[in-house]
């Protein structure tokens, strides 16, 4: 007895021929291309599609069908990204910890387009660094009376640490009123993280956070199959 198993253009035609004396007797053959995966099971009186992995783990030397070569890329893409990310704020966390860096974000355009709104500056804090003219700095700025209002991040534009620095948003036409004295200066700016900080208020958190469970649950169910 002669039966079909398989006919496409890819594979061509394939035939089980035979017979078993054993009436729960069973067969699974499986076929890989560069197309995919098929799989049937033959018994003695039905064929009908499969999933080979319901039934016997495949050996690693097998070709792997293109579909799954795509998802696996996928899945090897993602998990860079994470432990990247993980190894970022693990080493931001230390360096952190042990005074060596420090992190705002930014709030207004008065640096743009050099620093935007959204931005996140990492900081080199200003008692382990030297700052001169055209630095990009972070301090502390103060009412007439010596009360602090907030951080700014503007560039210094003259000045000195005697007399104190002038500093200026690259997007504004005016320099800062307030004449920046070196322990006012919080820290210099050593890198930019464009856009991150609008992800960190509470509206974009709320949403961020299902975003990325239904990620983790995409990256599982490439994984299963």
């Amino acid at each position: 007895m002669s039966r079909v198993i398989f006919d496409s253009d890819d594979v061509g035609q394939m035939r089980v021929e035979g017979s078993s004396k054993h009436r729960d007797s069973r067969a699974l053959i499986t076929i890989s291309s560069p197309s995919g995966q098929r799989s049937v099971v033959v018994t003695p009186t039905d064929i009908y599609e499969a999933k080979s992995k319901d039934y016997v783990q495949a050996p690693p030397e097998r070709i792997t069908p293109k579909n799954q070569a795509t998802k696996k890329r996928i899945a090897i893409t993602f998990s860079f990204i994470g432990y990247f990310m993980i190894a970022v704020l693990g080493s931001f966390v230390v360096l952190s910890a042990a005074g060596l860096m420090q992190a705002r974000v930014v709030l207004t355009g008065s640096m743009s387009p050099t620093i935007n709104s959204g931005d996140i500056v990492i900081l080199n804090p200003s008692n382990s660094v030297v700052v001169k003219k055209d630095d990009i700095v972070t301090y502390t700025g103060r009412r007439f009376d010596g009360t602090a209002v907030g951080s700014f991040t503007h560039r210094i534009v003259g000045g000195n640490t005697e007399s104190g620095f002038i500093l200026k948003g690259d997007g504004n036409i005016n320099p800062d009123t307030q004449r920046v004295k070196r322990t006012d200066v919080v820290g210099k700016v050593v890198f930019v993280l464009p856009y991150i900080g609008q992800f960190l208020t509470p509206k974009s958190l709320f949403t961020l956070i299902p975003f990325i469970f239904i990620l983790w649950l995409v990256i599982d169910r490439i994984k299963n199959d």
